[in-house]
């Protein structure tokens, strides 16, 4: 059969128009619902960034539900799926997205869409539960570990020494020393375990010390 005769019965075919499923919409619906909310609860257990979005979070469950929706239109009728392709193609999306994880997140939210729509509901809730391992290990593994930049002020060549001789005993990278007159500013990454801060009153105490800033992050620049 060609992709003419397709066609020709898809257009010929008005039940596709008039015969739904009310209960395979609704359970399917339900069910994408439940997924938005459990990807919506995940991502706001577990993120990381500065400033919490509870907008993109609320847009992780529509985009569920509205790409379910979607999916089931398209399956009906070929004709729809390709009127829908089209009426697609002129959307343009001009959200910046600067977290790679909030990408991670709205494909997430895309495919679980489309795997419910397709009438997968165990395997949309199988890889549920195995982003959900993931990301709850790389989450835990990056509580134990947290970067700081301190940016240190002191006097002196000794006092610097002294101060590398202190951070010595944990994991860190000098980022840069600024020079202005006899004073120099330090800037250091440093790699703490289970948030163990005893370099910052060690390195407060030494002479010539004049003041210590810890800045925490987590090793991304976003422009």
């Amino acid at each position: 059969m060609s992709v003419k005769d397709v066609i020709k019965k898809s257009i010929l075919n008005s039940e596709n128009y008039t015969s739904f499923d009310v209960g395979k919409i609704t359970l399917t619906l339900l069910i994408a619902v439940l997924l938005g909310v459990i990807i919506y609860m995940i991502y706001k257990k577990f993120y990381a960034g500065v400033i919490y979005s509870r907008s993109f979070a609320v847009t992780l469950v529509g985009m569920t539900v509205m790409t379910a929706m979607i999916t089931l239109a398209i399956s009906t009728n070929v004709v729809i799926s390709l009127g829908m392709v089209g009426a697609l193609s002129i959307v343009r999306f001009r959200t910046a997205i600067k977290d790679p994880m909030d990408l991670l997140y709205l494909f997430w939210a895309i495919s679980s869409g489309i795997t419910v729509g397709a009438g997968m509901y165990v395997l949309a809730l199988i890889v549920a539960l195995i982003m959900y391992v993931l990301i709850w290990i790389f989450y835990a593994r990056q509580n134990r570990d947290q970067i700081y930049m301190a940016v240190i002020h002191y006097t002196g060549d000794s006092t610097g020494d002294a101060i590398l001789r202190e951070l010595h005993k944990t994991k860190f990278y000098i980022k840069s020393r600024t020079f202005r007159g006899s004073n120099t500013e330090l800037a250091v990454e440093v790699n703490v375990k289970n948030n163990n801060l005893f370099f910052e009153e060690k390195i407060r105490n030494l002479e010539n010390v004049q003041d210590i800033t810890l800045i925490q992050y987590n090793g991304e620049y976003h422009g």
